[in-house]
């Protein structure tokens, strides 16, 4: 394979599915690690240069940030889906003013968000008994993310496009030499300027800013794929309705799990900086330990969308077991890894020996559940190209709503003792595992019923 073609849009309806999947895979994994390092990096720098109360800070806020940017998730999935499907149809025109669209729509989406952002930030933080030590650095952390919400919009969803056109490699390489700035960045206004929380909010801003352009520097390029004029930016009723329709059910998908999120950190909030920041750390590594499913499932997705428009369905089907296998095994290896080295993990973030045992201990609950997301995600994923994101949404809404918020309420209700006010804390995890086994099992039936078949059908 030469140079230009491993930059070039991947056709994945010809060749064998496991290897188009996993070809397609590698560079995104390695590009979804590198963007969670964004986080991950602003939690070691702060935890290690500022303390353990601002690593709470910076994670406490994740919740609240991931509210805000359903927007743009939406968009994000709706605008893969399209794309994929008109690329495997060779449709140019259709391509074209899909693409233009959707950058429009997150032209819109970034003004609604720094609106919204900038008046509700601090009552919702409130609202969440965000302990006193740590919100005024909770504020300060996410307005500036807000304002610069733009970045990281583009970054995403034209990240999105390039995937859809079977380009992983190019999104990787712009991001790769973001994170690097990132890391500098860091660096550089907290422990050189002292800036605190802040400072790592604006090198994630200036580094994802970086990454869009980089990226439309990319797409202006593929004149022989589609078009890029003006008149493609003119938003079209018909497209807009159809990203939006396709996109909308998995930007509620996320809105629920933000909400649900910010529910649980609530209760998160009422253990104590302690636990607040144990489950920052958790979270992070968590990140790191989900990337491989998150991106197995954008390539099912890819693999998907353009196997339906090119109305070979046997290799759909052929490419979800091969791709959901490869998944499983990879999801296997690194619950082995996370059980064996969890404590060296946690150690990264402090020093503090008490919350390197508390991190490592409650890691322990959550680990076998990512073969169960491998499964989830695939399969998910599958739907998703095809057209059918509404159940995906109806799982997380049930998994999410039905089974995790009430069970980690319940048990920390049923544990409440003299000396645990509050109850057990584990109940945070506890109920995130079994949210997680549910959603593997109920989207292994919903995907064997085969309604999604009948989505792609509709669609062609």
């Amino acid at each position: 394979m030469t140079l230009k073609q491993l930059f070039a849009p991947s056709d994945m309806t010809e060749g064998k599915p496991w290897e188009k999947i996993v070809i397609f895979t590698l560079p995104m994994l390695i590009g979804n690690i590198a963007q969670q390092l964004y986080s991950t990096v602003d939690s070691i720098v702060v935890g290690k240069y500022v303390g353990d109360n601002a690593l709470a800070a910076v994670g406490s806020s994740s919740p609240i940030l991931n509210l805000l940017l359903v927007l743009f998730m939406g968009i994000s999935v709706g605008a893969g889906v399209m794309v994929s499907q008109f690329f495997g149809a060779k449709n140019r025109r259709e391509l074209s003013i899909t693409i233009g669209n959707c950058i429009t729509l997150t032209a819109l989406a970034s003004l609604i968000i720094m609106v919204v952002g900038a008046l509700g930030i601090r009552p919702l933080l409130e609202l969440l008994n965000t302990p006193e030590s740590i919100i005024d650095w909770c504020d300060s952390y996410l307005m500036i993310l807000i304002m610069g919400i733009a970045g990281c919009a583009y970054y995403n969803i034209l990240c999105g496009i390039l995937r859809g056109l079977g380009d992983s490699i190019s999104a990787l390489l712009y991001l790769l030499v973001a994170t690097v700035l990132n890391i500098i960045l860091d660096l550089f206004f907290v422990a050189t300027l002292h800036m605190g929380v802040a400072g790592v909010a604006l090198a994630t801003v200036i580094a994802q800013a970086i990454s869009a352009v980089l990226c439309v520097i990319k797409l202006c390029k593929m004149e022989d794929i589609f078009d890029m004029g003006v008149s493609h930016l003119k938003i079209s009723g018909h497209h807009t309705m159809t990203i939006i329709r396709l996109g909308l059910p998995s930007g509620l998908t996320q809105a629920i799990f933000s909400l649900a999120m910010i529910i649980v950190q609530s209760l998160t909030n009422s253990f104590g900086e302690l636990v607040i920041a144990a489950n920052v750390i958790i979270m992070r590594v968590d990140g790191f330990a989900m990337m491989p499913n998150f991106s197995f499932g954008t390539a099912m997705t890819t693999y998907a969308g353009q196997n339906v428009g090119a109305r070979r369905y046997d290799r759909v089907e052929q490419g979800s077991r091969q791709g959901t296998l490869i998944a499983v095994i990879t999801s296997t290896v690194i619950t082995g890894l996370i059980l064996i080295f969890g404590k060296y993990l946690m150690g990264i973030f402090t020093d503090t020996t008490e919350l390197v045992n508390l991190s490592a201990n409650m890691m322990k609950i959550l680990a076998v559940g990512y073969i169960a997301m491998a499964v989830t995600q695939c399969l998910s994923g599958v739907m998703r190209g095809a057209g059918d994101t509404m159940t995906p949404m109806w799982i997380s809404l049930i998994t999410t709503v039905a089974i995790r918020v009430p069970l980690a309420y319940g048990i920390a209700f049923l544990t409440r003792t003299p000396e645990l006010p509050n109850g057990a804390y584990q109940s945070i995890w506890i109920s995130l595992l079994s949210s997680w086994v549910m959603g593997a099992v109920i989207t292994s039936i919903c995907y064997l019923k085969g309604g999604w078949k009948k989505k792609a059908l509709s669609l062609n």
